[in-house]
């Protein structure tokens, strides 16, 4: 089945999609606005901002519910998502979202994070794979969260250059490789406390060496696609880039596998 451009043949082989602007998204987006640049303004998040006060990680400050409703707006939907549930499978509870927001500067070096950080996230877009995450004192690598897919909706409108969203095309495919063959003989119970920091460093330095890396700027109204294991990262922001007042904010969705860390590597 294809929507426009995006189809799901091409949405497996590159690992990302960009769905061009939808009035039903767009009326999702006109609802829930104020509840999420809400949460940015809240005290209690006030700990979210980073690298210098020009990030916002809005790490699940979003108060949605499992059908994606925040504040006024109806359950999330649109072209993007009857795509994931015609793809990659039945709707899943939605997560309560991420609201990132980037502000002009982006990415100053902030006190949360070392020199050697500071550069990666300047000069390879703080690349990452969503789910694999730092544990304990030494940060080591770890499958903790064995997200579906990923869903950007962006709720700003702003410049190409204002710290787009990026992916490196095709990197899916040299991930699942290289994390299979760390996870090799772990049953998926152990997945979670399997130290993936020496492999997935490794595939990362192939992905830059091999993979074209691609901006995915959207406006409010388009969404953008992910798959699950592809690496993804936050651009700077382009000198002379202007956005809302608010920054540029983008509303992100990661809902969990239903068979969690088993399904992570052998699902599409």
């Amino acid at each position: 089945m294809q929507w426009g451009a995006v189809t799901a043949e091409g949405f497996l082989a590159r690992g990302w999609a960009r769905f061009g602007h939808d009035p039903v998204l767009a009326d999702w987006i006109a609802a829930a606005r104020p509840a999420a640049l809400a949460a940015m303004a809240d005290p209690a998040h006030a700990d979210q901002w980073r690298c210098d006060g020009t990030w916002f990680a809005g790490v699940n400050v979003l108060a949605n519910d499992a059908e994606g409703r925040l504040g006024a707006a109806p359950p999330l939907a649109g072209a993007a998502m009857t795509f994931l549930a015609e793809v990659l499978g039945p709707p899943l509870p939605l997560d309560a979202g991420q609201l990132s927001v980037t502000r002009p500067g982006y990415p100053r070096p902030g006190a949360e994070e070392t020199a050697a950080a500071a550069r990666f996230r300047r000069d390879r877009d703080a690349a990452h794979v969503d789910g694999i995450l730092p544990v304990g004192p030494d940060r080591r690598r770890m499958l903790r969260a064995p997200h579906a897919w990923i869903l950007g909706v962006p709720l700003t409108d702003c410049d190409p250059g204002a710290a787009p969203l990026v992916v490196w095309e095709g990197s899916h495919h040299l991930m699942r490789r290289a994390l299979a063959a760390a996870l090799a003989g772990h049953p998926p119970a152990d997945w979670a406390h399997i130290d993936l920091t020496e492999a997935y460093a490794a595939a990362r330095r192939e992905v830059f060496a091999t993979c074209p890396r691609i901006p995915l700027p959207a406006r409010p109204g388009e969404a953008q696609v992910l798959h699950r294991l592809s690496l993804h990262g936050v651009a700077p922001w382009a000198p002379g880039a202007t956005a809302a007042p608010e920054g540029r904010a983008v509303a992100y969705f990661r809902p969990e596998l239903p068979g969690g860390p088993a399904d992570w590597l052998v699902c599409p």
